[in-house]
């Protein structure tokens, strides 16, 4: 059995970075309609709206498939269902090259493409419980890195495409297909892991009535929603409101998304010598101190783009330490049902913002109202996980109470 001081093993490493690769391939394809929607918008004669939708309906199915994809994974484990998901995105990849014609199937294409984002779920549960305690808080941070699958995709799918229209979901099919076969070898679910013997929904739903469930859901929700937001919407911020081109607005938030990828492991690090919580309070109390400052709409060299960085650092140990934290209050056999709700809400968390932040610009004229509006809701995260979070035990109940405390108030 894995001990707070047993070192992690061969087998360990060689899952992590399995899991991790894997983890960036399918969020790769994932992402694959977002760099190239403006093409299909010019192709079919898209509104605006409508380009969103379509870039909207894989990130959406992808979030909430994470929550049943978690407690398959509780159940099945990694070494099934991590090659199964990866090889069944290859077919939403390649109808992708037939049915560019129809926004219909396009977006019918999109929902079966959100598949690629929930092989988030099944890594966690599979990594948690190869890595002793003392050192899960940077093993997880490091498969979180897999998340820059979206920026790999931003950046080389429209130059990819530049050489052949189909040719970028023709490369990923294939990479897919050989992870797929490599994945099937090279993961191995740990011999001693906890399997639960009841139903997908009985799971699920003890998972759910958890009141940390909901907590971690709500502060990853702010740590990863964030990054989902400003991966959606800062390149529209960056061009609106400080007239930056495209392609220069497009490469700052790419630094944006690489600051958000290194810290994120940083986060998990720190966690493993600080408790995650007061890690995640610090993250958040740093983020909601440059939302202030950007409110006040700086000049973008330096101090805008010195307060954005420092926004996406924050997000990104967040990020970290909120799964860190995952891994010491919630019990084994239920850490991939958690982590699929926990999950889902991060990424669903990513998109009410930029709605937001487009309404109050339209209705103002101004950004600093959603700024202002971030800086409230990462302080009241960074107050919550200092203030409950720090004294949870492994089952999410509250630590037993000092004998002062039991006595107190009687006569």
């Amino acid at each position: 059995m894995t001990t707070e001081t047993t070192p992690p093993t061969a087998a360990a490493y060689r899952n992590l970075v399995t899991a991790t690769i894997g983890f960036t391939l399918t969020f790769w394809a994932w992402n694959l309609i977002a760099p190239i929607a403006s093409w299909y918008g010019d192709r079919l004669a898209l509104s605006s709206f409508q380009q969103s939708l379509l870039v909207a309906v894989p990130v959406l199915v992808g979030s909430v498939g994470r929550i049943p994809a978690g407690a398959l994974t509780d159940r099945y484990g990694a070494k099934l269902m991590f090659p199964l998901v990866s090889a069944l995105t290859i077919v939403p990849v390649l109808l992708l090259t037939v049915v560019k014609d129809s926004y219909g199937l396009l977006l019918v294409v999109g929902f079966l493409l959100g598949l690629g984002g929930t092989t988030f779920a099944i890594g966690i549960p599979l990594v948690n419980s190869w890595f002793p305690p003392a050192k899960r808080g940077l093993a997880l941070g490091v498969f979180g890195m897999g998340m820059g699958g979206v920026a790999l995709s931003g950046y080389f799918t429209p130059r990819i495409a530049e050489h052949g229209e189909n040719l970028p979901f023709i490369v990923v099919a294939i990479a897919l297909a050989v992870y797929a076969a490599l994945a099937a070898f090279l993961i191995t679910d740990r011999p001693d892991r906890p399997v639960p013997t009841a139903s997908l929904a009985t799971r699920l739903g003890s998972a759910a009535r958890l009141r940390v469930t909901w907590e971690l859901a709500a502060l990853y929700a702010i740590g990863f929603g964030g990054i989902v937001a400003f991966g959606v919407y800062l390149p529209t911020y960056l061009k609106t409101w400080y007239e930056l081109d495209p392609t220069d607005a497009g490469t700052k938030a790419a630094g944006f998304a690489l600051v958000t990828v290194v810290f994120r492991p940083i986060g998990g690090w720190l966690s493993d010598r600080v408790h995650p919580a007061l890690v995640t309070s610090a993250a958040l109390g740093t983020v909601a101190l440059l939302a202030i400052v950007q409110a006040f709409d700086p000049p973008l060299d330096p101090g805008g783009t010195t307060a954005l960085l420092i926004m996406a650092a924050g997000l990104g140990t967040a990020s970290g330490s909120v799964f860190a934290l995952v891994s010491q209050v919630t019990p084994q056999s239920e850490v991939g049902s958690v982590t699929g709700i926990v999950g889902a809400m991060g990424g669903l968390g990513g998109f009410l913002p930029p709605l937001v932040m487009g309404t109050i610009y339209s209705a103002k004229g101004s950004y600093s109202i959603g700024f202002m509006l971030l800086s409230d809701l990462a302080l009241a995260g960074c107050v919550y996980a200092y203030g409950r979070m720090r004294g949870l035990r492994r089952d999410g109940s509250e630590p037993d109470p000092e004998p002062a405390e039991l006595t107190a108030g009687r006569p």
